[in-house]
């Protein structure tokens, strides 16, 4: 299993008992419908590597405290600290209507209700405060906020994101 076949879903921060279990802090909003896994991926050493899952909890709001087959003692769980928690693509819920994964869009074209085509997406900045779609038109990257005023609508059969930006944003990046 490769990473981009994958979605982060957490990582490993601490021990739990003597006995080997662990606590993954869960990056998702839904963490409940994480708790019943069979497996899971752990990135060892950037290699993903299959874990089976004895059981599972949550425990508090957004840890899930696990407990894998063959890891039984507190060096075992030593040996997982801190590691990245992986998911198969196909674990991601549907989503519906103008709601998507950042990846899921990778590649949809823009179109902009007053401006017309923008270009493609080419990826997501979301290190900044607000996300942003990047998207390359004739060689020039445009920034759009992700904000849910400009996304009109998201048109998933033919891979494309309408959006209406205030009047003068994408010329700002097109002007010579």
């Amino acid at each position: 299993m490769k990473k981009e076949d994958c979605f982060y879903l957490g990582k490993i921060v601490s021990k739990y008992s003597f006995k080997g279990e662990l606590l993954i802090k869960l990056d998702t909003d839904e963490p409940d419908l994480y708790e019943n896994l069979d497996a899971m991926f752990v990135d060892l050493r950037n290699n993903l590597v299959p874990f089976f899952i004895e059981s599972s909890q949550l425990h508090k709001s957004d840890l899930l405290r696990v407990r894998f087959e063959d890891v039984d003692t507190e060096a075992d769980a030593d040996a997982l600290m801190k590691c990245d928690i992986y998911l198969p693509l196909e674990f991601l819920p549907k989503l519906e209507g103008n709601k998507f994964y950042f990846h899921e869009v990778i590649g949809f074209k823009v179109e902009d209700i007053n401006y017309g085509s923008v270009g493609d997406i080419v990826s997501i900045n979301d290190s900044t405060a607000q996300a942003l779609f990047e998207i390359e038109k004739d060689g020039v990257e445009i920034l759009i906020p992700m904000n849910d005023e400009f996304i009109d609508k998201i048109d998933r059969p033919n891979k494309t994101v309408f959006v209406k930006t205030p009047v003068g944003l994408i010329d700002l990046y097109l002007e010579e």
